[in-house]
């Protein structure tokens, strides 16, 4: 007999596997780096910092993967919402492997150079091909829709090239919109676990300017707007230094 229900798997054993992919990742990164800067920290608008995190980079890693993937599902609300920033920021750090991945446009921007991290061009390309022609049908109104299974994998694709291309900070700023969705719906319910007061009208963040009177399209085209201008001033981050 095939029980009919479609609420899917429970959220504690969504994040439980979640933790799981996130931990191997993370650890096989660790131990198959050759040069120090594949587990350092770096910060941009600075041409020489970069912090050694040693052990604390697996600490880093689990929660830019865990994090991304959860941001992506979170924004993953509105029709074509979530898909169109996954690509725009999946094709910027595309470039920015294809950028730390070559020796001579590494040592030019003063950036690190990773052996082999410009081999991710190809899937980030597949990930900006594959994300337009998603995009074909679930603009608004959808005809299809990822689910899930796609913003939560996609979230963590795009965590996982962060961290090969070492550009962690850089990722946070061009994945605006995203942050944005996820600590709309942390201060959310922690103002409301503390106060009994809600911070926004609905949380995540989409749905608190749905109840203001924006239409679903307008506040999907803005905060596409706006991922634009984040990974516009992300890649000037390469070279403002």
């Amino acid at each position: 007999m095939i029980e009919k229900n479609s609420k899917g798997l429970a959220a504690r054993w969504k994040y439980f596997w979640q933790s799981i992919a996130a931990a191997i990742v993370v650890t096989l990164l660790y131990v198959t780096a050759t040069i120090p800067a594949e587990t350092q920290l770096i910060v941009p608008f600075f041409k020489d910092v970069a912090i050694d995190l040693g052990w604390w980079y697996l600490i880093l890693g689990y929660l830019v993967i865990v994090g991304s993937s959860n941001a992506v599902n979170l924004t993953d609300g509105l029709d074509g919402l979530a898909i169109l920033p996954t690509v725009l920021v999946g094709s910027a750090l595309g470039a920015i492997a294809y950028l730390v991945g070559h020796a001579e446009f590494a040592r030019y921007l003063h950036i690190p150079y990773i052996p082999g991290a410009g081999e991710l061009v190809i899937y980030c390309g597949a990930l900006g091909g594959a994300g337009l022609g998603f995009l074909w049908f679930n603009t608004y109104p959808a005809q299809v829709f990822m689910g899930d299974v796609g913003a939560l994998s996609l979230g963590a694709a795009l965590g996982v090239i962060a961290l090969i291309t070492r550009h962690e900070i850089v990722f946070f700023i061009m994945a605006g919109i995203f942050v944005a969705e996820t600590m709309s719906v942390i201060l959310q319910v922690g103002s409301f676990k503390l106060t009994g007061k809600r911070i926004f009208m609905m949380a995540p963040l989409h749905h608190h300017f749905e109840l203001k009177g924006w239409p679903e399209p307008r506040v999907i085209v803005r905060f596409w707007i706006i991922t634009v201008m984040l990974v516009l001033f992300g890649l000037a981050t390469l070279k403002l230094r």
